[in-house]
Formats: structure tokens, sequence, C-alpha cells
């Protein structure tokens, strides 16, 4: 696969829309640690957070990018591994964002909170803390593990 230093080596890139993109590239850096990859203009740009990213653009209903409903429904939500959940948390909650729940370990291995951004899009953010198969959850494993 060709390298483009635009789009970066990540085969899945979710794209989040908010009202403005300036404003959420600065709250997303500053609340949850994400680091400014590019941007263009002030309609669209690019974050990453470890091996992971996430595109940030404003809203175009014609490309079917459009506002969510900040109180509504969730309709999707972005899952990050974090080393330390509970500072990720408390550095999240002190930056005044809306916590959904607190930490809580989970039987499947991970200790996780999950919380709103400025725009109403939900997080997840999650840390291993055992490995559990998935056979000892009910569940079949299919494939090789995934990085």
């Amino acid at each position: 696969m060709r390298f483009n230093r635009t789009t970066g080596r990540a085969n899945v890139v979710p794209e989040l829309v908010y009202p403005d993109v300036g404003q959420a590239v600065d709250w997303l850096c500053d609340v949850f640690g994400f680091a400014e990859v590019w941007r263009a203009g002030c309609h669209r740009a690019r974050l990453s957070y470890g091996n992971g990213v996430v595109i940030v653009a404003d809203a175009d209903p014609a490309l079917g990018r459009e506002l969510p409903d900040r109180d509504g429904p969730r309709c999707h939500s972005v899952m990050v591994q974090v080393e330390d959940v509970d500072s990720h948390h408390e550095h999240a909650r002190q930056y005044g964002a809306r916590i959904l729940s607190p930490p809580n370990d989970y039987a499947y291995g991970e200790r996780q909170y999950s919380v709103r951004d400025l725009a109403g899009h939900g997080w997840t953010f999650t840390q291993s803390i055992a490995d559990v198969a998935p056979e000892d959850r009910g569940g079949t494993s299919t494939g090789q593990p995934t990085a």
C-alpha cells in the first residue's frame, strides 16, 4: 500500500463533525490528549493518539456530514486505549467534559469510562487490566488478534 503523508497509515479513521473545527481541535487536544497532525483551513483536521487517528470535520450535509444531537441517543462512539484511565478521566472531568460513566472494571479485562465531548460525540476511554480470552466470556475467536 502506498503511503501518503496527508492520510497516514491508519486503515480505519473515524470522521467526526463539529460546528467549529478549530475549537474542537483545541478541546480534543487539551481535554483528551490528542495531538494535531495537520489542519486544512478551518474545515478539517487530523488528530492522533498513539497509533490511532481521527478526522475532525465541519458539517457538510451534501457529503453526509451532519452535527450530532448533543443530548440525543448516540449512533456511534469512539474507543481509545489509554495507559491510565483514572488519570485520563480526572483530567477530562477537571476540564468540564460531560462524564457519562466513571471508570469501572469489567469482566472482559478492561477498565473504562464514557464521556461526551463538546459537540455531543460519545467516547469511551479504556485501559487493559487483564488478558481475557473471548471464550472465557462466552465469545468465539474467529481470527487472529488485531493491533
